[in-house]
């Protein structure tokens, strides 16, 4: 597999450091990386712009006038897919990292071990975030990129695939939906099943998703969901430090 990663980091030093790091880490998994190194957030926002196939950033938090949250914000905002692990000698921007999903938020120094642990769950998203799946709409067979399904809904066995931009209808039951889908998405409901990366909140009787629709959460399903949601989104920020908090 071949990976393109930016390190964004204002000390050279630095950036030979990490680089090295990365280097060893695709060399022991078999990949080929292209390592491209930047010096400041605006270098690499104005390199982005023209060329937006970086799949996994590494970045500095502490820099002059940009500084590594804008930064990932404003890469957030374009695309949900690349991968952003903080690089920081500072624990001040947990819940900052938490805001722009980022993956991880290493402390320096670095170590090799770490950092090879948190490449391989980036890779792991990356591929999981290409998962699809196959569903017969009328007479054609449409292709569904899993990572952009918000939620399922089921009436006997019509099936209606809620994506970020458009709606599938099919022929499924809900069991054979949450087969198809795996364990991002939770049966919140009898009639429908929600997918945990688009989730921005539940309440006592409803999943709310970020882009402002919501579903019915059964009380049966209510604790079960709610668990599911927060381990979700605690797991990938287990600190250096012991800490889980985001």
């Amino acid at each position: 597999m071949d990976y393109k990663i930016a390190i964004c980091d204002d000390e050279q030093n630095q950036i030979k450091y990490l680089s090295g790091l990365v280097k060893s880490w695709a060399g022991q998994c078999g990949y080929t990386v292209r390592i491209v190194p930047f010096l400041s957030a605006e270098a690499f926002w104005f390199q982005y712009e023209e060329e937006k196939d970086y799949e996994i950033v590494l970045l500095d938090i502490e820099m002059e006038q940009m500084n590594g949250i804008e930064l990932a914000s404003k890469l957030r905002a374009d695309d949900e897919m690349i991968q952003i692990i903080f690089i920081t000698g500072y624990p001040d921007y947990i819940a900052q990292g938490y805001e722009v999903a980022a993956l991880h938020y290493l402390m320096k120094p670095v170590r090799a071990e770490k950092l090879s642990e948190v490449l391989n769950r980036a890779v792991r998203k990356l591929h999981k975030k290409e998962r699809s799946i196959l569903v017969w709409c009328d007479k054609d067979c449409q292709r569904i990129l899993i990572h952009t399904i918000v939620y399922v809904e089921v009436f006997s066995h019509k099936v209606t695939i809620y994506t970020t931009d458009h709606e599938y209808n099919t022929k499924r039951s809900i069991t054979e939906m949450e087969e198809l889908l795996g364990g991002d998405f939770i049966r919140c409901h009898r009639s429908y099943l929600a997918g945990l990366k688009h989730i921005a909140r539940m309440t006592k009787n409803a999943v709310v998703f970020e882009d402002g629709r919501s579903i019915p959460l059964s009380r049966g399903a209510y604790h079960m969901a709610n668990q599911a949601f927060i381990q979700y989104y605690k797991e990938p920020y287990i600190e250096e430090t012991g800490r889980t908090d985001r």
